[in-house]
């Protein structure tokens, strides 16, 4: 599937969540989509998300 058809049908998915639970449910569905995003890119390793989830030192 290319980017413009998963980008369809992301709107399309928004814009459901608008009419449905209005506003709130706009930015929570905006929210979990980023939160989706950063998961899957991280998985696909387009990003690199070890530096921010590992703890940092204590010495």
């Amino acid at each position: 599937m290319n980017s413009a058809a998963i980008g369809m049908i992301a709107g399309i998915l928004l814009v459901l969540a608008a009419t449905t639970g209005g506003f709130t449910g706009f930015l929570f569905a905006l929210v979990l989509g980023t939160v989706g995003l950063v998961v899957g890119a991280h998985l696909d390793g387009t990003i690199d998300l070890t530096s921010i989830l590992r703890g940092r030192g204590r010495g």
